[in-house]
């Protein structure tokens, strides 16, 4: 194999392909890059069995083949290459040549033959295929992938359920994301037109987070940039900016969400968002450590949010809030409710549901205001809601 490739674009594609190699694995052929170079056009391909990704660049060829090399050595020398083009080449015995056109930089690495590196997935040729702005698949991971359980052995809540349902009779579809640990939940779905296509996906946490990773790579132009998404047998295949994103999905059963989002909360109370994150973060520093557990006091127009701690002592705040109603104190975990308010960066006021000491609490952008299950008001960013579970203080 021998080419001629731009440093720039085939940073670009190390980059996104190092990051799915897998260092650790105990099949070291997955600790490497396939590089495949044919019909003036280099191909770089990664795998961990679970994820793949692949992308594709121009590149004068001037001999075709492939070779598999260490993905974190290979982008480490690319890296420190001078700007420009970058000579590829590999013998038959897969050692490579790595060699700047205007110095005389060069390193030269060992890698595997490329037929020795696993067959990725692929998209079959019936398989149906839909678009998304890159904006709406953004929004839903936003404001849901924070309450995915790390948890591996418990794969349905490990992951996140990504619906697509169309509408009966109308051209317009919804697409929904839903994510919980057991703790909390979080439900965002947006009305997106021309779906025609429906599916359930069930995404696991290392998928998620390569596809934030290569929704971020885009960022001019998200409202208008499509990505395409379709699935073939247990994998599902997001493609964008030239690069492909395979994720072998979860096959599981994702909890009844709706049972756990309250139909009704007794009492509303609209708070400003950045002075609630405020003053949760500095009094959750006098919090235990063990359980992060904060008591929020609800009054008329007042929220009284304290913490007690053996090891550090007390902490207390109050802010002036829209609640006119019978008083009511909640225990929760403090990072649970700052996620959820991080998640919702773009509101300047939350509507926190409550009923009582020991039922969960729903949040919405105050926009939305609180609704009923699973029918929250649309507005021009979708419907959101996230559920946290109290604690005992």
């Amino acid at each position: 194999m021998e080419l001629v490739a731009p440093k720039k674009t085939l940073l670009r594609l190390l980059q996104r392909c190092q990051g799915v190699a897998d260092r650790k694995s105990t099949m070291p052929v997955l600790a490497n890059v396939l590089l495949s170079a044919q019909n003036n056009e280099l191909h770089v391909s990664a795998t961990d069995l679970y994820l793949g990704v692949t992308g594709s660049l121009e590149a004068e060829v001037k001999r075709p083949g492939s070779v598999a090399v260490p993905a974190k050595d290979f982008f480490e020398r690319v890296r420190h290459m001078p700007d420009g083009p970058i000579k590829v080449s590999a013998t038959t015995g897969s050692a490579l040549t790595l060699q700047s056109q205007g110095t005389a930089r060069r390193y030269t690495l060992h890698g595997l033959p490329g037929t020795d590196f696993p067959q990725l997935p692929e998209i079959a040729p019936d398989a149906v295929t839909m678009k998304l702005s890159v904006q709406t698949l953004k929004l839903l991971l936003d404001r849901t992938h924070f309450s995915i359980s790390t948890d591996e052995t418990r794969p349905h809540l490990n992951s996140a359920l990504f619906e697509c349902r169309a509408q009966k009779g109308n051209s317009q579809g919804t697409v929904r994301m839903v994510t919980t640990d057991g703790h909390r939940l979080s439900k965002m779905e947006i009305d997106v037109p021309e779906l025609t296509a429906e599916a359930t996906l069930l995404l696991p946490l290392r998928g998620v987070q390569e596809l934030r990773k290569l929704l971020d790579e885009v960022q001019d132009n998200r409202d208008t940039t499509l990505i395409s998404l379709a699935q073939t047998g247990p994998n599902a295949f997001f493609t964008l900016a030239g690069i492909q994103l395979s994720i072998k999905l979860i096959d599981a059963q994702f909890p009844p969400y709706e049972q756990v989002i309250p139909a009704v909360s007794k009492r509303a109370v609209k708070t400003p968002r950045l002075a609630f994150c405020d003053a949760l973060r500095a009094v959750s520093l006098a919090a235990s450590d063990r359980t992060g557990g904060v008591k929020l006091a609800i009054s008329t127009n007042a929220l009284r949010i304290t913490s007690e701690s053996p090891e550090s002592g007390n902490g207390f705040d109050e802010i002036a809030v829209d609640y006119d109603g019978p008083e009511v104190s909640v225990g929760f975990n403090a990072r649970y409710l700052l996620d959820v308010l991080t998640a919702m960066e773009n509101d300047e006021e939350v509507t926190l549901g409550l009923s009582g000491e020991l039922d969960p609490a729903v949040l919405r952008p105050g926009s939305q205001g609180l609704g009923t299950q699973g029918s929250g008001p649309q507005t021009a960013n979708g419907d959101y809601i996230a559920v946290v579970m109290p604690l005992r203080i």
